[in-house]
């Protein structure tokens, strides 16, 4: 959180607000009275923005909350990223040097399935810029960016001429080695700027001034692709949410962790690509924090996805820079390491040409969504399985506000269970085991593949679907505790709450450890510490409050690509260096099982991360809300349901429970149900639910052998 120059108000309420494929959640955090008050309601993907200000309103009705007291309001939007994935994007234009314009096509060598004859590359058959659009100049620097040809700019206004006439409405500027001088860039930038000041115009060198052109290239076309659609949501959110709330400030959740205002979401909207779903990460990470859980898999499943992110010894998994990308095109960009698969509540079941029975990745989403919703949707879904199953409790969603439809889940089985010659109880069950082996299969990918034992961590699930998986997730793992927080559905909102206003500098800077100078590393990042302290000038914040950590891209010398590798500081000593060097041997030895000791290394790029600390009042933070007290007894069910093993058990022996009746301490042996307003928890028999001080639920698998 940041204490603005301009504004030295006592902070009130801040309110964080996730907009989901299905659902739009508000956690909103009462300074004053150190309490949570949470909403959630129907997204509208038409436009998020509608449900964003629908539910503020009436968050702030509910709770009867002056709209003028709420300070900061934080917000992940997916914007962005459902452009690219939908392929909805703008019209872009590129200027580049003359005979480069393929960069965008060609790529590099290697293909993203070696052995694929048929597979799809999508900066090809999926290309951000059409080749009709792709113009060229005359202009170039040498790779040490000193000028070979200057700028012709009658060409670049010929070319502005030929992009109006043809309606484009964003332009990509992306030269060779202008991470070493962006004077060509600018200069074009400038040139676009007055010639169609209503287009979106953005520099390569702006958006990763690293090497490697074809990654540079492309992630300025995201950028460039993205940026009319996601610059218009955030400026006409910005102005609703000033009409509702006049004296907040908005703040947008980036790829990295971090928080950033509007006005740099609107410079860079590629730092979005990922905002809807970092802030769930960011909350498994607090939450780890909080009870001291070095090992944790976050598994956040909403109605579309299940994002699945790892924290191991403490820290947040990081995307390595050979691997970034978004919807398959190679971006470089700094992004926490979120995984993320078509596996939801809204997940359609389907038996495909060949005969295969399948969950997912198709999604009903909000509209028609699953049958059970009764908004139009025929397609059974992993929430209709959940509700045949006797899993999900049709008339204790949304705190009743929202009703399922049993008979229609049932129905919406039927074609699905006919082809394949099953019931529909059965099928439903197969529903939920295939759901739950994918993202079983995903989670073993960023862990065994990595050479990481999966058993040694705890699941924290969360999500509106996320507590009713987990469990059949972890059993499948071999994992043994599964931890739920007190508002699962609305744990993405609160991560906003969580998160640090943060930025990021990247600076290519080639030099090997043979031919090596201090001096050159040291004064690089004392610029690149300027440029993020001028950074958070403009955003009014407390300079003096900025927290900086340092990092160094390093590979020996003839290899493709590198690690990164955390400095101790931002003026490095010659010891420090060294320890530098060493912690990259270990780190390769760590990652390929072997190292080089003797060889030289290669230094290729530096990377400064500047972030703010919390105020002390976010320290104490909870994730209760102000709902939570004991309303009576435990109520018992009264149908029967399956169980993952296949045998049908009479619930009459199991428990349906409210969970705000559950006191700190209580322990329950499953099988039970826990219900609340914005999820619902499924704990089968072999397992035992107990409740933390803060009413975290600890789910315990009764044998913990590990066998």
């Amino acid at each position: 959180m940041i204490l603005h120059r301009r504004k030295r108000k006592s902070i009130l309420y801040s309110i964080g607000i996730d907009v989901g494929g299905t659902f739009t959640d508000f956690f909103c955090f009462d300074h004053f009275n150190q309490n949570s008050l949470v909403y959630k309601l129907a997204s509208t993907p038409n436009d998020p923005s509608e449900a964003v200000c629908t539910g503020l309103e009436e968050l702030l009705t509910k709770h009867s909350i002056d709209p003028n007291k709420v300070s900061t309001i934080f917000h992940g939007t997916t914007v962005g990223t459902n452009s690219i994935l939908e392929g909805k994007g703008a019209k872009v234009g590129l200027i580049t040097n003359s005979g480069f314009r393929d960069i965008l096509h060609i790529g590099r060598h290697q293909r993203p399935q070696h052995y694929s004859i048929g597979q799809e590359i999508p900066w090809q058959n999926k290309a951000l810029i059409k080749r009709k659009f792709r113009k060229t100049v005359n202009c170039r620097l040498d790779s040490s960016g000193a000028e070979i040809k200057s700028l012709n700019e009658k060409d670049v206004l010929g070319h502005l001429e030929f992009f109006k006439q043809h309606g484009i409405n964003s332009i990509l500027v992306a030269f060779l080695f202008s991470f070493r001088n962006s004077a060509h860039e600018n200069q074009v930038l400038q040139i676009v700027k007055e010639q169609m000041p209503d287009a979106f115009v953005t520099t390569s060198s702006s958006v990763s001034p690293q090497f490697r052109e074809f990654e540079r290239f492309t992630t300025g076309a995201v950028a460039a692709y993205i940026g009319p659609m996601v610059t218009r949501y955030i400026k006409n959110l910005s102005e609703n949410l000033r009409r509702i709330c006049n004296n907040s400030e908005l703040r947008i959740m980036t790829s990295n962790g971090g928080l950033a205002t509007p006005e740099m979401i609107t410079m860079h909207p590629e730092l979005t690509l990922l905002s809807g779903l970092v802030a769930g990460a960011n909350a498994g990470l607090w939450i780890a924090s909080q009870k001291k859980i070095k090992n944790l898999i976050t598994l956040d499943i909403g109605g579309t996805s299940a994002d699945i992110s790892i924290i191991n010894d403490g820290e947040l998994s990081e995307v390595s820079s050979r691997d970034a990308s978004i919807a398959g095109y190679p971006v470089q960009l700094p992004m926490i390491d979120i995984h993320t698969i078509g596996a939801g509540g809204g997940s359609i079941a389907r038996v495909d040409s060949g005969g295969a029975f399948k969950v997912g990745p198709v999604s009903a989403g909000a509209l028609p969504g699953p049958a059970c919703y009764n908004l139009g949707g025929t397609k059974p879904t992993v929430t209709d399985a959940n509700l045949v199953l006797g899993r999900l409790l049709g008339n204790k969603i949304l705190d009743g506000r929202m009703t399922l439809d049993g008979k229609k889940a049932a129905q919406s089985f039927n074609e699905v269970s006919s082809v394949l010659g099953s019931t529909v109880n059965k099928t439903a069950l197969g529903t939920i085991s295939l759901l739950n082996n994918n993202m079983a299969s995903a989670i073993r990918s960023r862990t065994v593949q990595k050479g990481i034992d999966p058993r040694s961590f705890s699941i924290c699930a969360f999500g509106g679907a996320g507590p009713l998986q987990a469990i059949g997730v972890a059993e499948i793992l071999g994992i043994n505790e599964v931890i739920i927080p007190k508002n699962p559905g609305l744990m993405c909102a609160f991560g906003l709450l969580v998160s640090k206003i943060e930025y990021h500098s990247v600076k290519t800077l080639l030099m090997t450890k043979a031919e090596f100078n201090l001096s050159i590393l040291n004064k690089t990042l004392s610029d690149m510490k300027d440029d993020l302290v001028s950074i958070f000038e403009r955003d009014s914040a407390n300079t003096k409050m900025i927290k900086f950590e340092a990092f160094t891209d390093l590979r020996y010398v003839g290899q493709g690509y590198e690690l990164k590798v955390p400095m101790s500081s931002v003026t490095l000593t010659a010891k420090q260096l060294e320890d530098v060097w060493n912690a990259f041997h270990l780190q390769h030895k760590q990652e390929y099982g072997h190292n080089f000791l003797s060889a030289d290394i290669e230094m290729v790029s530096v990377k400064v991360k500047g972030h703010i600390k919390k105020e002390d009042v976010f320290e104490n933070i909870s994730l209760v809300n102000d709902t939570v007290k004991n309303l009576g007894s435990l109520e018992s069910l009264t149908k029967a349901f399956e169980f993952s093993d296949g045998s049908k058990r009479n619930t009459s022996q199991s428990e349906l429970i409210d969970r705000n009746t559950l006191t700190v301490g209580i322990e329950r042996k499953g099988p039970n149900i826990v219900f609340q307003e914005d999820s619902t928890t499924f704990v089968p028999p072999g397992w035992t639910l107990s409740v933390d001080d803060d009413f975290t639920l600890r789910l315990r698998k009764l044998d913990t052998g590990n066998g």
